[in-house]
């Protein structure tokens, strides 16, 4: 086998597919690097706040003034978020999926530039600017990385490169507490630094794109490049002969030519892609809406209350967990399915939660239930990482053939900004008033979405987006799709299979 090239799973990775993929989730490691830098500093940050409202007026800033400056601080990443992410559909058929990818960064270099240097200008009015700016990046890369990955990567293989786009969202938020801590960046005088620190994966990504192919099926389908699309496959795949896979593309887009374009209006109106963009944002909710986020709210407490004496350590080792299941995420991924790990996760997230609200209402009377309160956090991470962390993301992209979806992608991204923006700004006056039972709600809406999953969303492993696609065409239960996904298994999947090998030649 020639270097460069490695066997993963019975498939060829050749050097250039894995810088493509490797390239791609830097905009993912940014992505999760900005979710979490904000967290650790963020006394520091807003004694600097009150040292810039003495500077200008002269005496100590309101407390109402400051929650609101630093509440604007954290959610105005969502929103820029999510005005970003509706526009990934327009951006990536205009610009294409490398080209936007590049030209975002300079969202970020703006961003992380208005953070870094905030202090210095004795304005925060630049560092919540530059949240917003930097939000606004991770909203196209949120959906740009695993658009990108999904059509570049085999269909063997979708599913686990997939999931590196959340596994590195992860990593970036695992890099960004250990940064955080006040022995490293996140003390007086170098927080400015761990703020702008996320320009270099973007100089990196910036210096890699250009050695990386536009995705052949963009290409192929919508630019009608045949030659380029054919360049970018045998880059991919490290074969000469790539007939099969060009035949694939053309009955995608002989399908796609005989319909309309399909707007985001359209998505909604037409009974061929209601179904599938109606489980594509419910995807979105199961992740947002599954109390992740609230966890982690509750984690610091929890720890100092289970007599951990730094609990930052607690929490970095909670996102330690978050890495290590989204790795075993990976691996199960092509041989469970999509379906089955999403339904495992929910239900383990479901248990953990049950168990965290008995734990919490327990834990003034019985001290040791902190510790079960602990193993619970771990719990409820780890779960979540295995399903409702990685799969909603590509699992979008597969569901729809090219033609919708980067319109779906770009529904389906704002449907997770916004539900993300909810959480963060009514999570904690839900959590004043439920107490320890606010966790009962998570376990009612996990419970809603595990039902969902089991009666809607079909199972993908292994198909072509054609197949995928095509049993969405006509209304079939349950049992159906399952049976239809299963018999497409034995089925040639595009016109090029029906002739053989010998029509190639």
């Amino acid at each position: 086998m020639p270097a460069g090239f490695q066997q993963l799973g019975g498939e060829v990775v050749t050097g250039t597919l894995a810088l493509s993929v490797f390239t791609a989730v830097l905009g993912s490691l940014q992505f999760g690097y900005n979710i979490g830098v904000i967290n650790a500093p963020q006394k520091i940050i807003e004694q600097d706040y009150n040292a810039t409202w003495i500077h200008r007026y002269g005496e100590p800033i309101p407390s109402g003034s400051l929650t609101t400056l630093w509440s604007l601080s954290v959610a105005i990443f969502s929103i820029g978020g999510m005005l970003t992410s509706f526009c990934v559909g327009f951006i990536s058929e205009w610009l294409g999926r490398r080209k936007a990818m590049l030209i975002n960064n300079l969202l970020a270099f703006v961003g992380g530039g208005l953070m870094g240097m905030s202090k210095v200008s004795r304005s925060y009015e630049m560092m919540i600017l530059g949240r917003f700016v930097i939000g606004g990046y991770c909203g196209l890369a949120s959906g740009l990385t695993p658009m990108y990955v999904g059509e570049i990567a085999p269909t063997s293989l979708r599913g686990a490169l997939g999931t590196l786009h959340q596994m590195a969202i992860v990593t970036g938020i695992l890099i960004a507490q250990v940064l955080g801590l006040e022995s490293l960046l996140g003390s007086q005088e170098l927080w400015p630094v761990l703020m702008g620190l996320t320009v270099l994966p973007t100089v990196l990504q910036m210096a890699l794109l250009p050695f990386c192919p536009e995705s052949p099926r963009f290409l192929y389908i919508i630019r009608c490049q045949e030659h380029h699309a054919k360049s970018g496959l045998r880059r991919l795949t490290g074969r000469q002969e790539v007939g099969d896979m060009l035949a694939e593309m053309k009955e995608e887009k002989r399908r796609m030519d005989m319909e309309r374009k399909v707007s985001i209006l359209e998505l909604f109106r037409s009974p061929l892609y209601r179904q599938p963009i109606i489980i594509a944002i419910m995807l979105q909710l199961s992740q947002q809406l599954s109390g992740v986020n609230a966890i982690f709210y509750y984690s610091t407490s929890i720890f100092t209350k289970a007599g951990v004496e730094s609990p930052v350590y607690a929490t970095i080792g909670a996102g330690v967990v978050n890495c290590a299941f989204t790795v075993v995420s990976l691996f199960l991924v092509e041989r469970m399915g999509r379906r089955t790990l999403h339904m495992l996760g929910l239900s383990g997230m479901c248990f953990c939660a049950i168990i965290m609200t008995i734990a919490l209402a327990l834990l003034e009377s019985v001290p040791w239930m902190s510790y079960i309160s602990m193993l619970a956090i771990f719990g409820f991470v780890g779960f979540f990482e295995v399903g409702p962390g990685p799969i909603p993301w590509f699992f979008v992209a597969e569901l729809f053939s090219q033609g919708p979806r980067p319109a779906a992608m770009a529904v389906a991204g704002f449907s997770n900004w916004t539900a993300n923006f909810i959480i963060g700004m009514c999570f904690q006056y839900i959590a004043d008033l439920s107490g320890p039972y606010v966790f009962l709600i998570f376990a009612v809406l996990l419970l809603f979405f595990l039902i969902f999953t089991f009666f809607k969303v079909p199972e993908t492993r292994g198909k072509t987006f054609d197949q995928i696609s095509a049993n969405f065409h006509q209304p079939i239960t349950r049992a159906g799709m399952d049976m239809d996904l299963d018999m497409d298994l034995d089925k040639p999947s595009t016109e090029l299979d029906c002739l053989g090998e010998d029509g190639l030649n």
